[in-house]
């Protein structure tokens, strides 16, 4: 008979470990449920901090060196929380092309923001993609689940400083 171990303790009492905790058991609290168990802790708390990875991988018996590695590596897990609103621009070849470069220095001077990082009144959280699949509007940007095509920099700083 395989020994069992207890189950370790959520980090809190948030009723959001539940949540976690469920779909891990559903998944069998196996190391291949890694990747599913990290996105149930992302949308429960929207980010992974070092409790949730620390939990994630204690519960699932996966070293923790890996649980960040595979956080760090997809680029859908973020480990800060973000901002209120959230601002997607696209940087594939049709977009770069047509001006995200433009955009993302206009956000920077503008914004004091960067790539995967947000401003500091916690406002708008910046991040590019590869592609979001609208070339004929390059260059494109996704704000708060709205796409928007043929974005000029100017337009698209003041609609976020507007927010």
């Amino acid at each position: 008979m395989p020994i069992r171990y207890a189950r370790p303790s959520a980090p809190s009492d948030d009723k959001r470990w539940k949540i976690v905790e469920t779909r891990m058991r559903r998944l069998g609290d196996r190391p291949y449920a890694l990747i599913e168990a990290l996105h149930a802790a992302q949308e429960a708390f929207g980010y992974l901090d070092d409790d949730a990875l620390h939990f994630v991988g204690d519960t699932l018996g996966v070293p923790h060196s890996r649980v960040y590695g595979v956080a760090t590596f997809y680029s859908f897990f973020t480990l800060k929380p973000q901002g209120e609103h959230t601002c997607v621009v696209c940087t594939g070849t049709a977009c770069y092309i047509n001006g995200a470069k433009e955009i993302l220095a206009g956000l920077e001077r503008s914004l004091g923001v960067t790539p995967k990082e947000t401003t500091a009144d916690g406002k708008v959280s910046l991040l590019t993609a590869r592609c979001l699949g609208a070339c004929s509007l390059a260059p494109a940007v996704i704000v708060d689940g709205d796409v928007q095509g043929k974005v000029r920099a100017a337009d698209l700083v003041a609609r976020l400083e507007a927010m």
